[in-house]
C-alpha cells in the first residue's frame, strides 16, 4: 500500500494528514486563516501607479534534462509504501542509485498531442532545460543508437533524436530555449577548467535544426557543486570564476546572441533555510562572485524553494506542512529570498536584470500537496509579489515531472496549479501596478489587462477561511478559483470546474459580470477582477 493511501484512509482531516511526516515548526500566521468576517477593502483604480514591467515571458518553466533523457527522477508518493529514511539523503548526488528515491523515467514524449496543448496554453516562454542531472551529461553527436553507458568523466547521455524533439516542441509552442551545460569532469582540461566542448557540439546541432540557445546558465546550481556527479569534491569558488570566463569568452564567439545567466544560486537568503542540511557542500554566492576573475553575466539569477520535499526533511525551517501552506510566512519566504539575491545582484551586477530560472514548491520534487489546490496560493503569490519587486522572470520547476509540475506526469492533465498559471497567462499584462493594501491574510495584486488597452486586472488572494468583501469603483468581470476542499485536485472556475474538452482543446474562460459596489470573495479563494478603460494614473 502507497504512502497517499495510507494516510487516506485515516480519519483526519486531509489538509493535517499530509503533512504528518513533515514536522516542520509552526510559523505565526500573522492573522491568516482566520474565521472571522474582514472590513471590506476598497480597491482605487485611478490612484494605482504604474512601478514596473515584466518579461512577456514573464511566466516560464522548466523541463528538466532528466526529463529528455529518460533518467532516475524522484519517486512519486504514490508509488512509496513509506518515506525514504533520511539517510538516503544525507548525500546529495544524483549521480548515485538509490531506488528510494528515485525512480526510472522514460524519455519524454514532447510530441504528445495534449502536452503541446497545455504548454500552447502557456505561450510565450523560455522553456529551460537543465536540472541537477544536465551538470554530468555527454551529447552523443551521431545518428547511432544510445550508448548505453555515458564516457568517463560523465553520468548521462543525450541523443541527437532527444535534443531535436526538445527543439521541435520549442517550436510548436512558441518556447524559447534557456538551458546549462556540462561540467563534470568529462569536460575540464588538465588543469581541471571548464572546456565548451560539449557545449559546441550542442550550439551547433541546435543551429543545424533552425532553433537558437536564447539563454544559458553555465552550472546548474554551483552553490552545490558536486549534486550532479564527476566533479572534483574540492570544487571552489576560484574554480568557478575561472570557468564563467572561459564560459563568457566562449559565448561571445560562438553564440554571440546568447543571453549568459548566472550564478544560479540557490538556498540563501531566508533565516534557519539551507540546503546545508542536506549534508552537502555548499558554496555562497557571496564566494563566487567575489572570486578572481569576478565572475559577469548579462543577467542575474537564482533559484528559490522554501523547503525541501518530506522525501529530504521531516522537520524544522526547511521543511514545510500543508497545514502551514497558507501562513504569510510561508507565503513571504520567497519575498526574503528576492531581496537578499536583488542585493547581490545591485553589489556585483548593478543595473542588470534578475530571472529566478528554476523555483517550485518544495525541493525534491515537492510535497504531496504541491499537486494540489492549496498550492495555488504560494504559485500566484509569488508571481504577483516578485514582478512588485522587479523580477523580470519566473521559470517553474517543473512542466511535467513529480508532485510540483503543473501537469501530470503520466496523464499529461492539467494540475490546479497549470489552471492558476493559465489564468495569470491570459489575464495579466506586464505592465505592473502599486495594488494597494490588502488585508490580513489577503494579498492583491495588479497589471494591466492583456489585450485590452487602458485595463486594469487585479488580483486577490484570499487565504482566510471567511469571505472577503472588497468595494470595486465601477463594473467589471470576476474569475475566481476556489475547490471543494484546500488539497483537491481539481478547481473551479466561478463555480465550475475547469477541464480539457474532448479533444485536450483548452476551454475559453468567462468572466462573471459583477456591478460597481461591494463583491464578496470566497473563503480560500484566488479573484482576477478585471476593469475596463480605467484611466489611472501612469
Amino acid at each position: 500500500m502507497s504512502i497517499l493511501k495510507i494516510i487516506a484512509l485515516l480519519p483526519i482531516a486531509s489538509a493535517i494528514v499530509l503533512s504528518a511526516c513533515n514536522s516542520g515548526t509552526k510559523e505565526n500566521t500573522d492573522g491568516t486563516g482566520s474565521d472571522k468576517d474582514n472590513a471590506a477593502i476598497t480597491v482605487n483604480l485611478k490612484e494605482m501607479k504604474r512601478i514596473g514591467s515584466v518579461d512577456e515571458r514573464y511566466q516560464s518553466y522548466n523541463v528538466e534534462m532528466v526529463e529528455v533523457i529518460g533518467g532516475e527522477f524522484w519517486k512519486p508518493y504514490k508509488m512509496m509504501d513509506s518515506l525514504p529514511p533520511l539517510a538516503a539523503v544525507s548525500t546529495y548526488d544524483v549521480s548515485q542509485k538509490n531506488e528510494q528515491l528515485y525512480r526510472k523515467l522514460e524519455p519524454i514524449n514532447l510530441a504528445d498531442r495534449r502536452l503541446r496543448n497545455l504548454a500552447k496554453g502557456l505561450a510565450p516562454a523560455y522553456v529551460r532545460v537543465s536540472g541537477t542531472w544536465a551538470n554530468a551529461t555527454y551529447f552523443q553527436d551521431n545518428d547511432q543508437p544510445a550508448m548505453a553507458k555515458a564516457p568517463e568523466g560523465f553520468v548521462n547521455v543525450l541523443t541527437r533524436s532527444q535534443w531535436k524533439g526538445v527543439i521541435d516542441f520549442l517550436k510548436a509552442t512558441d518556447g524559447k530555449l534557456a538551458m546549462s551545460f556540462a561540467v563534470s569532469n568529462g569536460v575540464r582540461d588538465a588543469q581541471g577548467v571548464w572546456t565548451p566542448k560539449e557545449a559546441q557540439k550542442i550550439s551547433d546541432y541546435t543551429k543545424s535544426l533552425g532553433g537558437e540557445i536564447a539563454a544559458a546558465e553555465l552550472f546548474n546550481e554551483p552553490t552545490m557543486p558536486t549534486a550532479g556527479g564527476e566533479i572534483d569534491k574540492d570544487y571552489g569558488a576560484s574554480d568557478f570564476a575561472k570557468d564563467v570566463a572561459v564560459f563568457n569568452a566562449w559565448a561571445k564567439k560562438a553564440v554571440p546572441n546568447m543571453l549568459t545567466l548566472g550564478p544560479g544560486s540557490v538556498g540563501e537568503g531566508v533565516p534557519g533555510v539551507s540546503f546545508e542540511e542536506l549534508g552537502v557542500k555548499v558554496l555562497t554566492t557571496e564566494e563566487m562572485m567575489s572570486a578572481e576573475p569576478k565572475p559577469v553575466f548579462d543577467v542575474f539569477t537564482y533559484h528559490f524553494y522554501g523547503a525541501a520535499s518530506m522525501r529530504m526533511i521531516r522537520s524544522g525551517p526547511f521543511s514545510i506542512k500543508a497545514e502551514n501552506a497558507l501562513d504569510s510566512a510561508w507565503l513571504q519566504r520567497t519575498d526574503l529570498s528576492a531581496d537578499y539575491y536583488i542585493g547581490l545582484r545591485d553589489k556585483y551586477l548593478p543595473g542588470k536584470p534578475i530571472w529566478i530560472t528554476e523555483t517550485g514548491q518544495a525541493a525534491g520534487g515537492g510535497d504531496p500537496y504541491a499537486a494540489t489546490y492549496l498550492d495555488c496560493f504560494r504559485y500566484l503569490y509569488q508571481m504577483g509579489s516578485l514582478a512588485k519587486k522587479g523580477l523580470k522572470v519566473i521559470m517553474h520547476n517543473t512542466l511535467a515531472a513529480s508532485e510540483y509540475s503543473l501537469i501530470d506526469q503520466d496523464t499529461h492533465l492539467p494540475k490546479p496549479n497549470y489552471w492558476a498559471a493559465l489564468l495569470w497567462q491570459r489575464l495579466m499584462g506586464t505592465e505592473v501596478y502599486e495594488a494597494g493594501a490588502g488585508a490580513a491574510g489577503v494579498y492583491m495584486f495588479a497589471h494591466n489587462w492583456k489585450g485590452h488597452q487602458g485595463g486594469i486586472t487585479l488580483l486577490v488572494i484570499n487565504t482566510n477561511k471567511a469571505a472577503t468583501p472588497v468595494t470595486i469603483p465601477s463594473n467589471a468581470e470576476q474569475y475566481t478559483l476556489t475547490s471543494a476542499e484546500l488539497q483537491d485536485t481539481t478547481v473551479q472556475l466561478n463555480g465550475q470546474e475547469l477541464k480539457l474538452g474532448a479533444n485536450d482543446e483548452l476551454p475559453i474562460f468567462k468572466g462573471q459580470a459583477v456591478k460597481a459596489g461591494n463583491v464578496d470573495l470566497p473563503a480560500t479563494s484566488i479573484t482576477f477582477i478585471t476593469f475596463a478603460n480605467v484611466g489611472n494614473k501612469k
